[in-house]
């Protein structure tokens, strides 16, 4: 694909971020039995609070990622690639964008949460190097939570 860009998420983006969100969302609905998190945030709210990018293919918004910093890793709260687009390698490059982003910050670990429903998810990431940390509920959700080491980080 040619044309690729990442960058801050502007409040111009919030439709195309909030259709991609339902469109990568919605097939697990039924298996969940009610929409997943990512469904019901505040797309708008996280815009003005810098914590979303967006990847950009020739011009449009394809994806999605919403980073928040903690004390000692940064938490991937969201990636996102919408239904036309995946496939293409923008969900990793959105991830390695959050690793370059925690590196830059001095973070040494990066994590995100994922449903047990979501058993794409829990092949996909082990493959991309994350590990299992914990299960547990939390938000009336069962979530799978991971972790990966920030290659080259200096802390």
């Amino acid at each position: 694909m040619q044309g690729i860009d990442i960058r801050k998420a502007a409040s111009v983006d919030v439709p195309a971020m909030q259709e991609i969100v339902i469109g990568a969302y919605t097939p697990y609905v039924a298996r969940i039995g009610r929409p997943p998190a990512p469904m019901t945030e505040d797309y708008a709210a996280l815009v003005a609070a810098g914590q979303a990018w967006v990847v950009t293919v020739d011009g449009a918004v394809a994806g999605l990622i919403v980073l928040v910093p903690g004390p000692d890793h940064l938490l991937v709260d969201n990636v996102a690639v919408g239904r036309a687009h995946q496939g293409h390698g923008l969900g990793r490059l959105l991830l390695e964008f959050a690793e370059g982003f925690a590196r830059a910050q001095g973070l040494e670990e990066l994590r995100l949460y994922t449903n047990e429903m979501m058993h794409e998810n829990l092949k996909i990431y082990p493959r991309l190097g994350w590990e299992e940390y914990a299960r547990a509920e939390q938000d009336g959700f069962r979530r799978v939570f991971m972790r990966k080491r920030v290659s080259g980080a200096t802390a």
